[in-house]
C-alpha cells in the first residue's frame, strides 16, 4: 500500500465527512457573498431612486405650500380692501341721494333775489341749511368741487358748452352749472361746468 491509501485509511469516515461539509460551505459562503454583493448594489440604486422620487414629491409639496401661502395673502388683502373700501365708501349711495337736496336748496336761494322780509329770512333760512348740509359732509370727507376759475380737468368737470371768451385762458371753467362732490377722494358726481374757448376774430 502506498502513503496516500495510508493517509486516507488513516482518517476516519467523520473526518471526511467534516472535511467535504467544510468545503461545501466555503463554496456556499462564496456565492452568498456574491449574491449579497448583487442584492447591495440593486438595493443601493433601489433607494437612489426612491430617494430622487421623495426629494421631487417634497420639492413638488414644498412648491405647493409656498403657492398656498401666497394665495391665502392675496385673499387677506383683497378681503382687507374690500372691507376698507366698505367703510370709506359705504356712504356713496346716500350722499349721492343728498346731493339732489343741498342741489335744490342751493336753486332756491339762487331764485330768492326779492327783498321782502319773508324772503330774506327764507333765504337765510336755506343757507343756514346748506351751511349744516357742508359740515355734516366735512365729517365724512364729502368735499364739493367748485372749479370757477381753474382749468378745466376732464376728470372732475363735465363741460356742458364751450363759450368764446377774450378775458381768460382757453380750457378755463368761466361758470358752474352744478358742483362736483368727491368722496374719500373717489367722484361721485363731476362738476358740470361751461369752459372759455379762444375767441375768434
Amino acid at each position: 500500500m502506498s502513503n496516500k491509501q495510508n493517509t486516507a485509511e488513516s482518517k476516519t469516515d467523520s473526518e471526511l465527512i467534516e472535511e467535504v461539509l467544510e468545503q461545501v460551505a466555503d463554496l456556499d459562503n462564496e456565492e452568498a457573498e456574491a449574491e449579497n454583493a448583487q442584492e447591495a448594489d440593486v438595493s443601493v440604486a433601489e433607494l437612489q431612486a426612491r430617494l430622487a422620487k421623495a426629494e421631487a414629491k417634497a420639492a413638488e409639496n414644498w412648491d405647493k405650500v409656498l403657492r398656498t401661502q401666497a394665495e391665502m395673502e392675496n385673499l387677506k388683502r383683497r378681503t382687507q380692501k374690500d372691507l376698507d373700501n366698505a367703510h370709506k365708501y359705504g356712504l356713496e349711495k346716500f350722499a349721492k341721494e343728498l346731493l339732489s337736496v343741498i342741489d335744490s336748496l342751493e336753486l332756491g336761494i339762487q331764485a330768492a333775489t326779492s327783498d321782502a322780509p319773508e324772503v330774506v329770512k327764507l333765504r337765510e333760512g336755506s343757507e343756514l341749511t346748506v351751511k349744516q348740509f357742508e359740515n355734516v359732509f366735512a365729517k365724512f370727507n364729502i368735499e364739493a368741487i367748485d372749479p370757477l376759475g381753474q382749468p378745466f380737468n376732464p376728470e372732475q368737470h363735465q363741460a356742458m358748452t364751450m363759450q368764446p371768451s377774450a378775458d381768460v385762458e382757453p380750457n378755463t371753467v368761466i361758470n358752474v352749472l352744478q358742483k362736483g362732490y368727491i368722496l374719500n377722494g373717489r367722484l361721485i358726481r363731476p362738476a358740470m361746468v361751461v369752459v372759455s374757448q379762444a375767441a375768434t376774430e
